[in-house]
């Protein structure tokens, strides 16, 4: 019941959002916690990076509720066909982890840098933590209402369900790039993991399909960092 120009409206305030939440964040840690610390440098430490974005998306999905029910007066959960599986709702969480092995057999065929930009949310067991948590939280379901809940139905009525899946992956991928030091193997990887989430939201018309399959996907990679350093106490082990 949307329109492309309300998603793109989506967007421009979610990078605004999270623009400004991250000099809040800054600013205040740098008064209150690290006083005489130049900004950049407090802008870099990676817990506050996700506390900013945290509260970033926060706000977007207060917007996106706002957006829905104010402007178009239904309820929101119905609005974006959220269809909460009914039975065997965990199949989608094993069917993430299925993909999560199988892209990490198509990942070894591709040119995957040793370090990414990403690994800096990994260098000690309490940024791991606060990673993984809202990896399998927050992190999967702001992604999933803004791409599989609001900008693929637009992209599928307008192009087909085919393109729709094409180019809803195709926006997923670039808002990893910058983690992934924009090296075109691991953003095909994202891109095919975007593809596959699109491809369940299309196939189950379930926004709560696609979210567990993210949530399972993001959920092994967590627990298989969590299992090979120790729980997270030997994350050198991850540069070897």
């Amino acid at each position: 019941m949307w329109n492309a120009w309300d998603v793109l409206l989506i967007a421009v305030l979610t990078i605004g959002a999270m623009f400004f939440f991250m000099l809040l964040v800054t600013f205040a840690a740098r008064r209150f916690l690290y006083p005489g610390v130049p900004f950049l440098a407090v802008a870099q430490k990676p817990v506050l990076a996700v506390f900013s974005q945290l509260l970033a998306y926060l706000f977007v999905v207060a917007l996106r509720v706002v957006l829905v029910k104010g402007q178009y007066g239904v309820p929101f959960w119905a609005a974006i066909r959220w269809n909460w599986p009914q039975q065997r709702w965990w199949r989608y969480l094993g069917l993430g982890l299925v993909l999560y092995l199988a892209l990490q057999g198509v990942a070894h065929l591709l040119p995957i840098p040793k370090n990414l930009p990403i690994d800096r949310f990994l260098q000690n067991a309490r940024q791991a933590y606060i990673f993984s948590v809202f990896a399998i939280t927050l992190g999967p379901l702001v992604e999933e209402l803004f791409f599989r809940g609001f900008l693929y139905p637009v992209l599928a009525r307008r192009m087909g369900v085919a393109w729709g899946i094409f180019f809803t992956a195709l926006g997923f991928s670039p808002i990893h790039a910058p983690q992934l030091g924009r090296a075109w193997g691991p953003v095909l990887a994202i891109f095919l993991v975007g593809a596959a989430l699109t491809i369940v939201r299309a196939v189950t018309k379930s926004l709560a399909a696609s979210l567990l399959v993210h949530i399972g996907y993001n959920g092994t990679l967590s627990a298989l960092l969590f299992i090979a350093t120790d729980k997270f106490q030997h994350l050198e082990r991850l540069n070897r």
